[in-house]
């Protein structure tokens, strides 16, 4: 995520750069802004974790730890937070890795083991030799549109036969991580704060083309969440594949002023941004195209001065070409060359 820290010679955090990577960004901005609020998170997770577990939790004690732990190859499909906690009055820390990408990952455990280590290498000097390192309880928060059939343990993708698991299994690591999928509960069934529950239920209905469902809108959720994270969420949804139109009209039945007013000036920011979008590609189309006309203009003209009419294939030929790069080497070839034959030779 762009606000982490970078962690040293351990996979630093950030989202590429670039339009491609657009969509990206927005899912970890969203999700960045929203989650690393230990409230926001605490609050998922107590309702989310198995009640033996939840029971030991001090879900009060939460705190956001700065960096991040993905690796390069895995940015554009996973972001991740990591918290402290307190269980049981010991030191404790939970990873949420949020997994963004539209394909399942039934590997994904061999990615978190080498987070986890990556975490437990960082703690190393808070936690000195011979004091215990603390426990890591990884969390996976998918948005997936449809529900993952995924090993739950990382012995699972192992090959080994029954008659050897016994003898193997003090040799084997082995371990599961919580699963939240998106596409395994409905709208309402989302829990935690009022910022969590409109953030996922955005993020779900985004996997579903459903941004503009009643659930998303629902206004006696959306009054209680903070200011910046409604806006958030509107800019989100006006980011992804949704109409217009169908935006404003959908804007014009809320009921709130406030959120109303709000929708609206970022439907009308949206729509100025998209007019001076397109007069900018304009002038730069056209920018581009007078100085391929230049380019060709200048080619004929040398041709002319050195070897009198140009025949008009030959001129059809050079104004066809439109790469700037291969515009300046013919041009340079016709100053050089030692005939119109030796010119067309080129093209």
């Amino acid at each position: 995520m762009s606000d982490h820290e970078n962690s040293g010679s351990e996979p630093d955090g950030g989202s590429g750069g670039g339009s491609d990577d657009a969509p990206h960004q927005a899912h970890d901005k969203l999700f960045g802004t929203t989650f690393e609020s230990p409230e926001n998170t605490a609050a998922l997770l107590a309702a989310a974790f198995p009640a033996a577990l939840a029971a030991v939790i001090d879900f009060g004690s939460f705190q956001h730890r700065p960096g991040s732990f993905v690796a390069p190859d895995f940015r554009r499909a996973h972001t991740d937070l990591l918290f402290s906690a307190k269980v049981l009055g010991r030191d404790a820390f939970i990873y949420v890795l949020f997994e963004h990408q539209s394909t399942k990952d039934p590997r994904l455990h061999l990615r978190l083991i080498y987070y986890m280590h990556c975490i437990w290498m960082r703690l190393e000097a808070e936690y000195p030799w011979p004091a215990k390192l603390p426990p890591i309880l990884p969390v996976v928060l998918s948005q997936n549109a449809v529900r993952w059939d995924v090993p739950e343990r990382l012995s699972e993708l192992l090959d080994i036969p029954e008659e050897l698991a016994e003898p193997l299994r003090p040799f084997v690591p082995d371990f599961a991580y919580h699963h939240i999928q998106l596409a395994g509960m409905d709208y309402e069934q989302i829990p935690g704060t009022s910022a969590g529950i409109f953030v996922l239920r955005a993020m779900k209905a985004e996997r579903l083309g459903e941004l503009l469902a009643d659930p998303v809108w629902d206004e006696a959720l959306i009054v209680d969440v903070p200011p910046r994270i409604v806006e958030m969420v509107l800019s989100y949804i006006l980011g992804g594949d949704v109409d217009r139109r169908a935006f404003e009209a959908r804007v014009g039945k809320i009921a709130n002023p406030e959120i109303r007013s709000k929708a609206m000036t970022l439907a009308q920011v949206y729509r100025q941004e998209g007019r001076q979008e397109g007069r900018q590609e304009g002038r730069q189309e056209g920018r581009q195209e007078g100085r391929q006309e230049g380019r060709q203009e200048d080619i004929l003209e040398a041709l002319e001065i050195r070897f009198g009419t140009v025949p008009e294939g030959l001129a059809e030929a050079v104004c066809s070409v439109e790469d700037d790069a291969r515009l300046r080497a013919l041009l340079r070839s016709a100053i050089a060359c030692a005939s119109l034959e030796e010119f067309s030779g080129g093209l």
